[in-house]
């Protein structure tokens, strides 16, 4: 919804996301009620990969920028949340989680509900030799969302997400520096309370998406596959009541398939 207005008011979108990641990792370390000694965990695994997550999370960004711009937004749009399937299998497999008809049939017809909902009447789908872009989309967004739940640290769980964030937004900035530089672009005081706003929901939404990951009784399957679903019907849903988009009857019948499988994988 914050991308959506961010076009409308004509706010720079690279500016907005670099803001976004110093406010992320701003909340992080506010809410980490702990003392900060780098002493303490520069030699721990996690520090490391949350480094090497705050990469990716920019590269995937790209990707998916240039496959909505050369594949459609439809196309970037399922690609990056049928990569769910991942951590779905990751927690299958790794963590022996349930296996059961109607959570099988709950996933499946959630991976459907998020294709129908997600393609648009008026996307323009273009695959041609563009085709590694959503595949690149699939497998970045699928590594990233399994990354962060495998590797968060239990009890430092925000400061993992703020170096994640300050990873991010250092080369964010530097890319926004050499754009800046290069294109003569010129940062808008308008951007920055896009920017703060997509930042507290974008620190928010991965926080108690790993606290509900570790709620007791909630299996990590279950809890990816009710997120994305979720996230893709309620944005269908927002974009016909607030910004008067057209739904189609695929949209309908993908709004539909997500609730029904929302109940099948959480029985």
């Amino acid at each position: 919804m914050l991308f959506k207005l961010f076009k409308n008011h004509n706010v720079n979108t690279l500016h907005a996301i670099v803001f976004n990641y110093i406010t992320a990792s701003t909340c992080g370390i506010l809410f980490y009620d702990k003392k900060i000694d780098v002493v303490d965990f520069v030699d721990q695994l996690w520090f490391y990969v949350a480094i090497g997550l705050g990469f990716l999370f920019i590269s995937i960004f790209n990707v998916m920028a240039l496959t909505a711009q050369k594949n459609g937004l439809s196309v970037a749009s399922v690609a990056s949340k049928m990569s769910v399937i991942i951590p779905v299998l990751f927690g299958i497999i790794v963590y022996n989680e349930s296996i059961g008809f109607y959570k099988v049939l709950g996933i499946i017809l959630a991976l459907v509900a998020v294709v129908l909902a997600s393609i648009k009447q008026t996307s323009n789908v273009r695959l041609t030799r563009s085709i590694y872009l959503p595949i690149i989309l699939f497998f970045g967004s699928g590594v990233i969302e399994t990354s962060v739940n495998h590797f968060a640290p239990e009890g430092n769980m925000p400061l993992f997400l703020a170096i994640i964030f300050a990873s991010a937004g250092i080369i964010g900035f530097a890319s926004m520096l050499i754009k800046s530089l290069k294109e003569k672009q010129v940062f808008k005081t308008k951007t920055i309370p896009f920017g703060f706003a997509l930042g507290l929901v974008n620190y928010c939404s991965m926080y108690f998406l790993l606290k509900a990951l570790r709620v007791e009784g909630f299996e990590s399957s279950a809890v990816f596959t009710v997120n994305n679903v979720a996230i893709v019907a309620t944005s269908c849903l927002i974009g016909l009541l607030i910004f008067k988009e057209a739904i189609s009857t695929k949209n309908w019948v993908g709004i539909v398939l997500a609730l029904v499988s929302i109940i099948l994988v959480t029985l």
